[in-house]
């Protein structure tokens, strides 16, 4: 299959390895689509393991390279970042950009049933499918060797997207995830646009309500600050972990009094995410 064209924005050498962003034509969205790369120095010998990650509400593909802090020991462990935007943009809906929590910089990392979202929210198919192959054709990168982690929204997309497509992640961790998107306000304005009114129809994209439907994953690590100003309304981290204990879902939900939702919090355990990843990734 002929590599399909990519545009480099920019490339800047970072921890011994390089930093790039990215812009292709994407058939799945139908749209420009823009990401971020990081190849480790190890990459000169051979493909390396990819980890993907999943920004949160109102991010690019920008936030997680700039703020995470995570390329140094990325350089260290051999990882391949790849770091998509969160939705697409430019696409001409009325009112795409009028909430900072439903349309552009809130895909919510799943495939939109309802007209208009359904012309162009294809984020599922796009990171499962597309981007995918855009990075295995362009990086050195082993695809065989896969996970995915990410915040918020981006949390919610890495725990779905690893549920419902076990075959493809062999790892995968979240911090502050919105891990039960049916019974929270971001959830029900984003599912209720994007899928219908049908509550059943979004068992599909809910972390809680998947295992609680037989799907599983690898071991799961989460992180949650107990000062996440989010916490008590949005994301539903003790209801996941009983679902998961229920279940039988290996799961490690850690609790980190005095940290908020923000990247403070995510680059202080960065690490032992990066950590995690390797040790399933070999």
């Amino acid at each position: 299959m002929a590599a399909a064209p990519l545009e480099t924005l920019s490339e800047h050498t970072c921890f011994g390895g390089r930093q790039g962003f990215y812009r292709h034509a994407s058939a799945a969205i139908g749209l420009p689509m823009r990401f971020a790369v990081f190849v480790p120095p190890q990459a000169a010998k051979g493909p390396v393991p990819v980890l993907f990650y999943l920004a949160g509400l109102t991010c690019t593909e920008e936030t997680f390279p700039i703020k995470a802090g995570a390329q140094r020991v990325a350089a260290e462990l051999g990882l391949l970042l790849v770091a998509p935007d969160t939705s697409p943009r430019s696409a001409g809906i009325p009112g795409e950009a009028d909430a900072w929590d439903f349309g552009v910089g809130a895909g919510f990392y799943l495939d939109a049933t309802q007209a208009p979202w359904s012309a162009h929210w294809h984020m599922e198919r796009y990171l499962t499918e597309e981007l995918r192959q855009v990075i295995g054709q362009h990086f050195p990168a082993d695809l065989s060797r896969c996970g995915i982690f990410g915040h918020s929204m981006g949390g919610h997309g890495a725990l779905t997207l690893a549920l419902r497509h076990p075959a493809l992640y062999r790892s995968v961790s979240a911090f502050a995830p919105i891990a039960a998107p049916s019974q929270c306000p971001w959830g029900e304005k984003a599912f209720t646009g994007y899928l219908g009114a049908d509550r059943q129809a979004w068992r599909a994209h809910d972390a809680s309500a998947l295992v609680e439907d037989g799907q599983r994953c690898p071991p799961i690590l989460i992180d949650q600050g107990l000062a996440d100003q989010f916490l008590p309304t949005q994301l539903n981290p003790d209801h996941f972990e009983q679902v998961c204990a229920g279940a039988g879902q290996p799961l490690t939900l850690r609790r980190h009094p005095s940290y908020d939702h923000g990247y403070y919090f995510i680059s202080s355990f960065m690490a032992d995410h990066l950590a995690h990843h390797a040790r399933h990734l070999g």
